[in-house]
C-alpha cells in the first residue's frame, strides 16, 4: 500500500485532494493509499447530506472567520483545525472481500484502525458503528463514499484540539448516537494526548503502507476547488 504525508495550503484543497486521489482509485489498478494531513488553520466541513442551518451556527463562523465546506462523505458535521489528525484510506474493492458492502466496510476498517491504536489506546471501543471511543468519549468520527472501483474511507482523530471552540460554532445534531446521552459536544469527546507522528507510524505500520505516493494530482484538486469546494452553490446547499 503507498503512503501519502500530505497537507495542502487550503481547507478546499485538502477536501479535493481526497477526492481526486478516490478517482485514481476507481480508474483501477490501484493497490491502495492511506493519506495522513493536519489542518493548520480551522474549519467546518459539512457531511454530504447535511443542512447548514442545522448543523453549524453559520453567524460565529463568520464572525471567528471559520470557513464551512462540505465533502464527498456522509456522516456528520465536524470542526477540523490545529490538534487534528486526519486520515484518508482510498481502497480498491479487491483489498478485500470485507469492502464489497458498505456495513462490512464499516465493520472491517474501523476494527483494523481500533487495533492499529491498540498500543496507545488499549481500551478504544467502536460505537455508533463509526465512532471511536475511549471510557465512553469520542476521540474519532468517520465516514466513506463509494464509487464502482473502490471506496474512500476517512476520518479524523483528535490528539490536541480546542475542544471548547466545538461548542461555539456546531450545533447539536438532530440524530444522535444513544451512547451520548444528552452530551454537548464539550462533554461528549477526548484528546488522545498524543504526538502526530506517534499516530502516523502505527498506521502505516498496521497498514502496511511502504510505498510513499509521488504523483500527486495538483490539476485535479485544482479543478475539483474551481468546480465544486470553493463555491458556495456545493458547501450551502440545502
Amino acid at each position: 500500500m503507498y503512503y501519502l504525508d500530505l497537507t495542502l495550503q487550503t481547507a478546499e484543497e485538502n477536501l479535493a485532494c481526497d477526492e481526486a486521489l478516490l478517482e485514481i482509485c476507481d480508474q483501477g489498478e490501484f493497490p491502495g493509499l492511506i493519506r495522513l494531513w493536519e489542518p493548520p488553520l480551522y474549519f467546518v466541513v459539512l457531511g454530504h447530506a447535511n443542512h447548514l442551518k442545522q448543523s453549524v451556527f453559520q453567524n460565529r463562523c463568520r464572525r471567528l472567520e471559520i470557513p464551512i465546506l462540505r465533502r464527498i462523505s456522509g456522516g456528520g458535521t465536524v470542526l477540523l483545525g490545529p490538534g487534528c489528525l486526519n486520515y484518508s484510506l482510498i481502497l480498491p474493492y479487491d483489498y478485500s472481500d470485507e469492502l464489497n458492502n458498505p456495513r462490512q466496510t464499516n465493520h472491517f476498517l474501523m476494527e483494523n484502525i481500533r487495533q492499529a491504536l491498540l498500543p496507545l489506546v488499549p481500551f478504544t471501543e467502536i460505537l455508533a458503528d463509526s465512532d471511536l471511543t475511549s471510557k465512553n468519549l469520542k476521540f474519532s468520527g468517520n465516514s466513506q463514499r463509494r464509487k464502482k472501483q473502490g471506496l474512500l474511507f476517512h476520518g479524523t482523530f483528535l490528539l490536541n484540539f480546542d475542544l471548547n471552540l466545538l461548542n461555539q460554532v456546531l450545533r447539536i445534531p438532530q440524530q444522535k448516537p444513544e451512547y451520548r446521552k444528552g452530551r454537548t459536544h464539550r462533554d461528549f469527546v477526548t484528546n488522545l494526548r498524543q504526538e502526530p507522528e506517534t499516530v502516523k507510524n502505527l498506521l502505516c505500520r498496521h497498514w502496511k503502507a511502504s510505498m510513499r505516493f509521488g504523483e500527486i494530482p495538483r490539476q485535479r484538486i485544482q479543478e475539483l476547488c474551481k468546480t465544486r469546494y470553493g463555491k458556495d452553490e456545493w458547501n450551502f446547499r440545502t
